[in-house]
């Protein structure tokens, strides 16, 4: 599971049971992805989840009026160029305004093995009002049914 002691990073080791599946892309890993050291750089992770979690809000046909609380991401295996990389996007814990989500990032190229886990916990937000506001009901029954 994970830890939610506060102060600590959160390292993402397995998903809850509780947790649903709501996205599945693929992409193709891109040359300047890569680091120095011809890896997919850390930094791109992130990015690669942020495009699973917009592709899932735009199949909804809502927006993406949120943040981020907190972002991790727990690194298994190196990639390399060229891969094509599949992530799956997961939800858990619906609150009034916000989600817990969970990210798992393969290598098709390699019998689809784990390369990354990370956590998101997302917040619905209005930047004008500059506060939180409730999860759409369109996201909300996507995480129901």
């Amino acid at each position: 599971m994970m830890s939610r002691d506060t102060g600590h990073a959160v390292y993402v080791q397995s998903l809850p049971e509780s947790a649903r599946l709501l996205q599945r892309a693929r992409y193709v890993m891109r040359w300047g992805d890569m680091d120095a050291f011809g890896h997919l750089n850390n930094a791109m992770y992130f990015t690669y989840f942020e495009q699973a979690r917009v592709d899932w809000l735009v199949s909804l046909g809502t927006g993406h009026e949120l943040v981020l609380a907190n972002v991790s991401c727990t690194f298994i295996r190196p990639l390399k160029f060229p891969a094509l990389i599949e992530v799956e996007l997961y939800g858990d814990n619906p609150g009034n305004s916000s989600m817990d989500s969970y990210y798992l990032l393969r290598n098709v190229d390699e019998d689809n093995v784990l390369c990354a886990m990370g956590h998101g916990t997302i917040v619905w937000y209005d930047h004008r009002k500059g506060g939180a506001i409730p999860i759409p009901s369109v996201v909300r029954k996507a995480m129901i049914d």
